[in-house]
């Protein structure tokens, strides 16, 4: 196990390389279990999310090839094998898992989704798409069981409004008979670059990005080539974190258009952010101003970027309210970032923040993904050394983050714990 120190307040420039998105890759991976032939993903994110991946579709007999943030995915000789434990277990959105065997062998067993604990991550939602597509769905032992003679189109309106169950609908639904369409459904970008590369590999899909998804069922799809979009919430995080210490850095390889609520807010607080076709430049302002965010679904602002923007706005002059209408639990870096000097409560699903105050260094704790993206944020804006541990939470989403943000002058390394310390944080 291994913690990250930074030194904070050293100012940082230059440029940063945005990676694929994680939130695409988690569906395209498992999408290429539909096909008959070699499928092909270019721009990979280089996190543990993807190598749990590859190791579970080599478990059901797929080969799998992946150098250069390039994934070759041969999927002919998979078979239908239970997923209970495991591997699975290790992964928030497994539940991708269900609908592509489902959708190519009509069953599959799949253990129930791990990952951050952001509070429970219902997937009622996707059982209610599966059901109507004529699955039968039954939880035994903490797993999923899907069984299905055959798979028939259906119209299907979300309650909520949901990204996996919009992406797990339409992996069920585009080798099934006849026509599905989801209303209500999710918007997002990787919604999008999923639809892409099902279209790629013979799907009939119209409407993605939109909140009404029809897709026409086809007998059979083959392999392709795709080439993954950019993560936003990388690049949200590099934006949120130039605008706190930053002396002029540019975001490469982003797509502005996914980026435009966080964008808003920035300049709203008095940062400068100017935007070019495939990069972003980021400045501090002198005196930063406070400001309401409120999380919405897409285009809204993002609930994966409430955690990393909380730490910028302790530095904000006046009263800062940030309310998570996604995850109203996603709250547990506050008292993290309180042991560094922050003046945050939480009411219900808001955090109240009262700034500027200056961050301390601290020893703090990552227990998810976005909230070690806080940890580090605050990490190099505070006076000192900042220790964080549970740091594989951070590369389960961030590629080569150390790197990166070495790369724009960041003091921040890794080092290895000592076994008193894994006892502690094991403990803790």
């Amino acid at each position: 196990m291994e913690k990250l120190k930074i030194i904070g307040g050293k100012p940082l420039t230059g440029s940063v390389r945005v990676s694929g998105a994680k939130n695409s890759a988690v569906a395209l991976i498992p999408a290429s279990i539909l096909a008959d032939s070699p499928v092909t993903i270019e721009g990979l994110p280089d996190i543990s999310d993807v190598t749990i991946l590859k190791g579970l579709l080599e478990e059901i007999g797929g080969s799998v090839h992946l150098e250069n943030q390039v994934m070759t995915i041969d999927p002919r000789n998979m078979i239908s094998m239970p997923l209970p434990n495991g591997k699975v277990k290790k992964l928030r959105a497994s539940y991708y898992l269900m609908g592509a065997m489902l959708g190519r062998f009509k069953q599959a067993v799949i253990g129930l989704p791990g990952g951050c604990h952001l509070g429970p991550r219902p997937i009622d939602q996707h059982i209610k798409g599966f059901e109507a597509l004529g699955a039968k769905v039954t939880n035994e032992q903490g797993a999923i069981y899907l069984r299905a003679d055959e798979l028939i189109g259906s119209r299907i309106y979300l309650d909520v409004v949901s990204v996996g169950a919009t992406i797990n609908i339409m992996l069920a639904a585009v080798l099934a008979k006849g026509r599905t369409i989801i209303e209500n459904a999710a918007k997002e970008p990787e919604i999008i670059d999923v639809a892409t590369l099902l279209t790629n590999m013979g799907a009939k899909i119209k409407g993605a990005g939109t909140d009404v998804i029809r897709i026409d069922g086809v007998d059979r799809l083959h392999g392709c080539r795709h080439t993954i979009i950019p993560d936003r919430i990388e690049a949200g995080t590099y934006m949120i974190l130039a605008a706190g210490m930053g002396e002029g850095v540019v975001i490469d390889n982003v797509i502005p258009l996914h980026l435009e609520s966080l964008t808003a807010k920035l300049r709203e607080m008095g940062v400068s952010v100017e935007t070019g076709d495939d990069q972003i430049f980021v400045s501090r302002a002198e005196k930063m101003k406070a400001v309401d965010i409120k999380t919405l679904v897409y285009p809204g602002f993002p609930t994966d970027l409430q955690q990393p923007v909380t730490s910028l706005l302790t530095v904000a002059s006046g009263t800062s309210v940030v309310t998570d209408t996604i995850y109203s639990a996603r709250f547990k870096h506050i008292d993290e970032l309180r042991r560094m000097n922050a003046d945050i409560k939480v009411e219900g699903a808001s955090a109240i923040i009262t700034g500027p105050t200056s961050l301390q260094g601290a020893k703090v704790k990552a227990t998810d993904l976005r909230a070690g993206a806080s940890l580090l944020i605050a990490g190099l804006m505070a006076e000192g050394l900042t220790e964080i541990s549970g740091i594989e939470h951070i590369d389960r989403g961030y590629s080569h983050v150390v790197e990166k943000l070495q790369g724009i002058g960041a003091n921040i390394w890794r080092e290895k714990m000592t076994v008193a310390e894994m006892e502690q944080t094991k403990n803790s």
